[in-house]
Protein backbone atom coordinates (compact mmCIF):
# COMPACT_ATOMS: atom_id res chain seq x y z
CA UNK A 1 0.00 0.00 0.00
CA UNK A 2 1.31 3.17 -0.62
CA UNK A 3 0.10 6.18 1.01
CA UNK A 4 0.57 9.99 0.96
CA UNK A 5 0.45 12.63 3.99
CA UNK A 6 -0.95 15.72 3.28
CA UNK A 7 0.68 17.27 6.36
CA UNK A 8 2.99 20.52 7.60
CA UNK A 9 7.03 20.61 6.53
CA UNK A 10 9.50 17.49 8.00
CA UNK A 11 11.11 20.28 9.79
CA UNK A 12 8.71 21.51 11.76
CA UNK A 13 7.70 17.51 13.06
CA UNK A 14 8.16 17.63 17.15
CA UNK A 15 9.99 14.00 17.02
CA UNK A 16 9.05 12.71 20.76
CA UNK A 17 5.35 13.97 20.67
CA UNK A 18 4.08 13.80 16.74
CA UNK A 19 0.80 11.95 15.65
CA UNK A 20 1.23 12.45 12.48
CA UNK A 21 4.76 10.72 12.81
CA UNK A 22 3.62 7.77 15.17
CA UNK A 23 1.21 7.35 12.23
CA UNK A 24 4.23 7.60 9.49
CA UNK A 25 6.55 5.20 11.74
CA UNK A 26 3.65 2.89 11.36
CA UNK A 27 3.08 2.50 7.61
CA UNK A 28 7.00 2.04 7.24
CA UNK A 29 7.10 -0.82 9.89
CA UNK A 30 4.28 -2.46 8.29
CA UNK A 31 6.30 -2.11 4.39
CA UNK A 32 3.95 1.00 3.37
CA UNK A 33 5.55 2.89 0.70
CA UNK A 34 5.24 6.35 2.45
CA UNK A 35 5.31 9.96 0.86
CA UNK A 36 5.01 13.43 2.73
CA UNK A 37 3.54 16.68 0.76
CA UNK A 38 2.47 20.12 1.97
CA UNK A 39 -0.39 22.15 0.56
CA UNK A 40 1.59 24.09 -1.38
CA UNK A 41 3.60 21.58 -2.86
CA UNK A 42 0.56 20.80 -5.14
CA UNK A 43 0.63 21.04 -8.72
CA UNK A 44 -0.85 19.84 -11.81
CA UNK A 45 1.63 18.47 -14.83
CA UNK A 46 0.10 18.01 -17.93
CA UNK A 47 -3.37 18.34 -16.56
CA UNK A 48 -2.80 15.43 -13.95
CA UNK A 49 -2.45 16.03 -9.98
CA UNK A 50 0.83 15.24 -8.79
CA UNK A 51 2.93 16.48 -5.56
CA UNK A 52 6.63 17.21 -5.22
CA UNK A 53 6.83 14.97 -2.38
CA UNK A 54 9.16 14.04 0.17
CA UNK A 55 9.56 10.17 -0.03
CA UNK A 56 10.77 8.11 2.99
CA UNK A 57 12.92 5.32 1.81
CA UNK A 58 12.16 1.91 2.90
CA UNK A 59 13.79 0.30 6.12
CA UNK A 60 15.35 -3.18 6.79
CA UNK A 61 14.37 -3.05 10.77
CA UNK A 62 12.29 0.58 11.79
CA UNK A 63 13.83 1.81 14.86
CA UNK A 64 11.56 1.65 18.37
CA UNK A 65 11.45 5.13 19.50
CA UNK A 66 9.89 7.94 17.06
CA UNK A 67 12.51 10.34 17.74
CA UNK A 68 15.81 7.50 16.75
CA UNK A 69 13.10 7.03 13.50
CA UNK A 70 12.79 10.90 12.91
CA UNK A 71 16.54 11.10 13.00
CA UNK A 72 17.62 7.79 10.74
CA UNK A 73 14.87 8.14 7.95
CA UNK A 74 16.58 8.65 4.83
CA UNK A 75 14.34 11.22 2.59
CA UNK A 76 13.98 11.89 -0.90
CA UNK A 77 12.51 14.30 -3.10
CA UNK A 78 9.82 13.49 -6.01
CA UNK A 79 7.47 14.71 -8.03
CA UNK A 80 4.54 12.11 -7.73
CA UNK A 81 0.81 11.88 -8.95
CA UNK A 82 -1.84 11.48 -6.22
CA UNK A 83 -4.22 9.21 -8.28
CA UNK A 84 -1.02 6.80 -7.52
CA UNK A 85 -1.51 6.68 -3.95
CA UNK A 86 -3.99 3.84 -2.15
CA UNK A 87 -4.28 6.54 0.74
CA UNK A 88 -4.19 10.17 1.13
CA UNK A 89 -4.01 10.87 5.01
CA UNK A 90 -4.87 14.69 5.95
CA UNK A 91 -3.14 15.84 8.70
CA UNK A 92 -2.16 19.75 7.47
CA UNK A 93 -3.33 22.42 10.16
CA UNK A 94 -6.15 24.46 10.02
CA UNK A 95 -7.11 26.69 8.97
CA UNK A 96 -8.49 24.23 5.51
CA UNK A 97 -7.22 25.57 2.45
CA UNK A 98 -9.97 25.59 -0.21
CA UNK A 99 -7.47 25.33 -3.19
CA UNK A 100 -6.08 22.46 -1.53
CA UNK A 101 -9.50 20.16 -1.74
CA UNK A 102 -9.68 21.81 -5.34
CA UNK A 103 -6.30 20.21 -6.22
CA UNK A 104 -7.87 17.01 -4.29
CA UNK A 105 -11.48 16.94 -5.60
CA UNK A 106 -9.78 15.13 -9.03
CA UNK A 107 -8.39 12.43 -7.29
CA UNK A 108 -10.80 11.90 -4.42
CA UNK A 109 -12.50 8.77 -6.69
CA UNK A 110 -9.57 7.08 -6.83
CA UNK A 111 -7.61 7.33 -3.83
CA UNK A 112 -9.35 6.96 -0.10
CA UNK A 113 -8.74 10.32 1.52
CA UNK A 114 -8.69 10.40 5.08
CA UNK A 115 -10.71 12.53 5.92
CA UNK A 116 -13.27 12.84 3.08
CA UNK A 117 -13.25 16.45 1.24
CA UNK A 118 -16.62 17.00 1.68
CA UNK A 119 -16.52 16.49 5.43
CA UNK A 120 -13.39 18.64 5.89
CA UNK A 121 -15.33 21.27 4.07
CA UNK A 122 -18.49 20.97 6.75
CA UNK A 123 -16.51 20.57 9.59
CA UNK A 124 -13.58 22.69 9.03
CA UNK A 125 -14.09 25.02 11.47
CA UNK A 126 -15.60 25.17 14.72
CA UNK A 127 -18.95 25.72 13.06
CA UNK A 128 -19.46 22.66 12.65
CA UNK A 129 -20.07 21.99 16.17
CA UNK A 130 -23.48 23.71 16.42
CA UNK A 131 -24.85 20.89 14.48
CA UNK A 132 -24.84 18.73 17.06
CA UNK A 133 -26.79 21.05 19.09
CA UNK A 134 -30.82 21.27 19.12
CA UNK A 135 -33.70 22.05 21.36
CA UNK A 136 -34.01 18.19 22.32
CA UNK A 137 -30.21 17.85 23.03
CA UNK A 138 -27.91 19.59 26.20
CA UNK A 139 -24.79 18.43 24.54
CA UNK A 140 -22.95 21.67 23.47
CA UNK A 141 -22.53 24.53 25.49
CA UNK A 142 -24.61 27.75 24.48
CA UNK A 143 -22.71 29.55 21.68
CA UNK A 144 -22.95 32.75 19.84
CA UNK A 145 -20.93 33.42 16.53
CA UNK A 146 -21.22 36.56 14.99
CA UNK A 147 -18.90 39.65 13.39
CA UNK A 148 -21.40 41.94 15.17
CA UNK A 149 -19.28 43.57 18.57
CA UNK A 150 -22.54 45.03 19.56
CA UNK A 151 -24.25 41.90 19.45
CA UNK A 152 -21.59 40.08 21.59
CA UNK A 153 -21.46 42.34 24.06
CA UNK A 154 -25.36 42.06 24.61
CA UNK A 155 -25.18 38.14 25.10
CA UNK A 156 -22.16 38.96 27.23
CA UNK A 157 -24.11 41.37 29.70
CA UNK A 158 -27.64 39.14 29.59
CA UNK A 159 -25.78 35.78 30.66
CA UNK A 160 -26.29 34.17 33.98
CA UNK A 161 -22.92 33.37 34.48
CA UNK A 162 -19.78 35.52 34.95
CA UNK A 163 -17.56 34.12 32.76
CA UNK A 164 -17.79 33.05 28.83
CA UNK A 165 -14.96 32.01 26.65
CA UNK A 166 -14.15 33.90 23.25
CA UNK A 167 -12.40 32.60 20.45
CA UNK A 168 -11.74 32.77 16.73
CA UNK A 169 -13.62 30.65 14.27
CA UNK A 170 -10.27 29.16 12.91
CA UNK A 171 -7.69 28.57 15.87
CA UNK A 172 -6.35 25.35 16.73
CA UNK A 173 -4.13 24.22 19.22
CA UNK A 174 -5.55 26.50 21.88
CA UNK A 175 -4.63 29.63 20.18
CA UNK A 176 -6.96 32.39 21.06
CA UNK A 177 -8.79 31.25 23.38
CA UNK A 178 -9.33 33.75 26.17
CA UNK A 179 -11.58 33.72 29.28
CA UNK A 180 -13.66 36.70 29.62
CA UNK A 181 -15.32 37.94 32.91
CA UNK A 182 -18.22 40.34 33.67
CA UNK A 183 -16.03 42.26 36.05
CA UNK A 184 -13.53 43.67 33.07
CA UNK A 185 -16.60 44.46 30.56
CA UNK A 186 -14.35 48.07 30.04
CA UNK A 187 -12.21 46.14 28.28
CA UNK A 188 -14.09 43.80 25.69
CA UNK A 189 -14.39 46.00 22.92
CA UNK A 190 -11.32 46.51 22.44
CA UNK A 191 -11.33 42.82 22.72
CA UNK A 192 -13.70 41.89 20.36
CA UNK A 193 -12.02 45.00 18.37
CA UNK A 194 -8.73 43.11 18.24
CA UNK A 195 -10.49 39.46 17.33
CA UNK A 196 -12.77 40.61 14.58
CA UNK A 197 -10.82 43.19 12.69
CA UNK A 198 -8.15 42.13 10.38
CA UNK A 199 -4.72 44.09 9.03
CA UNK A 200 -6.22 44.39 5.31
CA UNK A 201 -9.68 45.70 6.63
CA UNK A 202 -11.72 42.41 6.47
CA UNK A 203 -13.66 41.30 9.46
CA UNK A 204 -13.09 37.54 11.13
CA UNK A 205 -16.14 35.53 13.20
CA UNK A 206 -15.35 34.80 17.03
CA UNK A 207 -17.35 32.52 18.88
CA UNK A 208 -18.78 32.98 22.21
CA UNK A 209 -19.48 29.88 24.16
CA UNK A 210 -20.90 29.91 27.79
CA UNK A 211 -18.22 28.76 30.42
CA UNK A 212 -18.69 25.45 31.60
CA UNK A 213 -17.76 25.06 35.32
CA UNK A 214 -14.78 22.38 35.61
CA UNK A 215 -13.31 23.96 33.06
CA UNK A 216 -10.38 25.21 34.96
CA UNK A 217 -9.60 21.66 36.01
CA UNK A 218 -9.29 20.42 32.50
CA UNK A 219 -11.01 19.13 29.24
CA UNK A 220 -11.15 15.67 28.09
CA UNK A 221 -9.47 14.67 24.54
CA UNK A 222 -11.71 11.64 23.03
CA UNK A 223 -10.29 10.51 19.53
CA UNK A 224 -12.77 8.45 17.47
CA UNK A 225 -11.94 5.63 14.64
CA UNK A 226 -15.30 5.21 12.15
CA UNK A 227 -17.44 7.11 15.18
CA UNK A 228 -15.84 5.21 17.58
CA UNK A 229 -13.63 6.43 20.96
CA UNK A 230 -10.60 4.32 20.92
CA UNK A 231 -8.41 6.62 23.47
CA UNK A 232 -8.77 9.28 25.35
CA UNK A 233 -6.87 11.47 27.91
CA UNK A 234 -7.38 14.28 30.44
CA UNK A 235 -5.28 17.59 29.55
CA UNK A 236 -4.75 20.12 33.04
CA UNK A 237 -4.07 23.62 32.59
CA UNK A 238 -0.90 25.03 33.46
CA UNK A 239 -0.58 26.45 37.12
CA UNK A 240 -0.25 29.80 34.38
CA UNK A 241 -2.67 29.55 31.60
CA UNK A 242 -6.54 28.36 31.80
CA UNK A 243 -6.03 26.41 28.60
CA UNK A 244 -5.72 22.73 28.72
CA UNK A 245 -4.06 22.53 25.37
CA UNK A 246 -0.46 20.71 25.44
CA UNK A 247 0.58 22.37 22.99
CA UNK A 248 -0.10 25.56 25.47
CA UNK A 249 1.61 24.01 28.42
CA UNK A 250 -0.96 21.58 29.92
CA UNK A 251 -0.31 18.18 30.93
CA UNK A 252 -1.75 14.75 30.28
CA UNK A 253 -3.84 12.32 32.72
CA UNK A 254 -5.28 9.18 32.41
CA UNK A 255 -8.85 9.26 32.01
CA UNK A 256 -11.98 6.49 32.00
CA UNK A 257 -14.65 7.65 30.19
CA UNK A 258 -18.15 8.30 32.20
CA UNK A 259 -21.13 7.48 31.08
CA UNK A 260 -22.30 10.72 29.37
CA UNK A 261 -18.91 10.89 27.73
CA UNK A 262 -19.57 7.48 26.42
CA UNK A 263 -23.26 8.97 25.07
CA UNK A 264 -21.79 11.59 23.52
CA UNK A 265 -19.48 9.57 21.83
CA UNK A 266 -22.55 7.48 20.56
CA UNK A 267 -24.74 10.32 19.67
CA UNK A 268 -21.87 11.96 17.44
CA UNK A 269 -20.53 8.86 16.10
CA UNK A 270 -23.46 8.11 13.01
CA UNK A 271 -22.84 11.73 11.92
CA UNK A 272 -19.38 11.61 12.20
CA UNK A 273 -18.80 8.75 9.59
CA UNK A 274 -21.92 9.48 7.62
CA UNK A 275 -19.89 12.91 6.59
CA UNK A 276 -16.39 10.24 5.99
CA UNK A 277 -14.57 12.42 8.97
CA UNK A 278 -13.47 8.56 10.06
CA UNK A 279 -10.40 10.12 11.92
CA UNK A 280 -11.29 12.76 14.85
CA UNK A 281 -10.68 14.41 17.84
CA UNK A 282 -13.27 15.82 19.90
CA UNK A 283 -12.33 18.25 23.35
CA UNK A 284 -15.35 17.26 25.78
CA UNK A 285 -15.49 19.47 29.07
CA UNK A 286 -18.18 18.65 32.23
CA UNK A 287 -19.80 16.20 29.33
CA UNK A 288 -20.14 18.82 26.78
CA UNK A 289 -18.49 18.80 23.29
CA UNK A 290 -17.11 21.48 23.01
CA UNK A 291 -14.80 21.21 19.69
CA UNK A 292 -14.54 18.60 16.76
CA UNK A 293 -11.37 18.59 15.42
CA UNK A 294 -11.25 16.88 11.54
CA UNK A 295 -8.21 17.57 10.30
CA UNK A 296 -4.90 17.03 12.03
CA UNK A 297 -6.19 15.64 15.55
CA UNK A 298 -3.84 14.94 17.92
CA UNK A 299 -3.25 13.16 20.89
CA UNK A 300 -2.12 9.62 20.39
CA UNK A 301 1.42 9.83 21.28
CA UNK A 302 0.63 11.07 24.66
CA UNK A 303 -2.62 8.46 24.96
CA UNK A 304 0.03 6.16 24.44
CA UNK A 305 2.11 6.85 27.14
CA UNK A 306 -0.14 7.27 29.46
CA UNK A 307 -1.44 4.30 28.72
CA UNK A 308 0.91 1.96 27.41
CA UNK A 309 -0.66 1.07 23.93
CA UNK A 310 -0.02 1.73 20.51
CA UNK A 311 -3.11 3.73 19.03
CA UNK A 312 -1.54 4.43 15.55
CA UNK A 313 -2.13 0.49 15.40
CA UNK A 314 -5.81 0.85 14.86
CA UNK A 315 -5.69 3.83 12.71
CA UNK A 316 -3.59 2.55 10.27
CA UNK A 317 -5.73 -1.00 10.79
CA UNK A 318 -9.01 0.92 9.44
CA UNK A 319 -6.93 2.36 6.83
CA UNK A 320 -6.15 -0.74 5.60
CA UNK A 321 -9.62 -2.33 5.44
CA UNK A 322 -10.92 0.60 3.76
CA UNK A 323 -8.20 -0.06 1.12
CA UNK A 324 -9.23 -3.72 1.01
CA UNK A 325 -12.58 -2.83 0.34
CA UNK A 326 -12.17 -0.41 -2.02
CA UNK A 327 -9.53 -2.74 -4.24
CA UNK A 328 -12.34 -5.83 -3.88
CA UNK A 329 -15.01 -4.02 -5.13
CA UNK A 330 -12.87 -2.64 -7.97
CA UNK A 331 -12.36 -5.85 -8.34
CA UNK A 332 -15.93 -7.34 -8.69
CA UNK A 333 -16.64 -4.69 -11.37
CA UNK A 334 -14.06 -5.79 -13.72
CA UNK A 335 -15.32 -9.03 -13.04
CA UNK A 336 -19.29 -8.09 -13.87
CA UNK A 337 -18.13 -6.20 -16.61
CA UNK A 338 -16.24 -8.82 -18.04
CA UNK A 339 -19.35 -11.28 -18.09
CA UNK A 340 -21.20 -8.94 -19.52
CA UNK A 341 -18.83 -8.15 -22.16
CA UNK A 342 -18.61 -11.95 -23.26
CA UNK A 343 -22.08 -12.59 -23.07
Amino acid sequence: MNICFLMYPWEDIDPENDTSLALIKECVKRGHGVAMCTPSNLTIRDSVTNAFCTVISRMDKVPSTLKSFYTKAQLREEMLPLAGFDVIFMRANPPLDPIMLNFLDSVKDDVFIVNSLQGMREANNKLYTAAFGDAHSNIIPNTHVSKNKDYLVKQIKESKADKMILKPLNGFGGSGVILIEKSAMNNIKSLLDFYITSGDGSSNYVILQDYIEGADQGDVRILLLNGEPIGAMKRVPGSDDHRSNVSAGGSVQKHTLTKEEKALCKQIGPKLVNDGLYFVGIDVIGGKLVEVNVMSPGGITYINKVYKVKIQEKVIDFVESKVTDKLQAFDRRVRLRKAVDEA
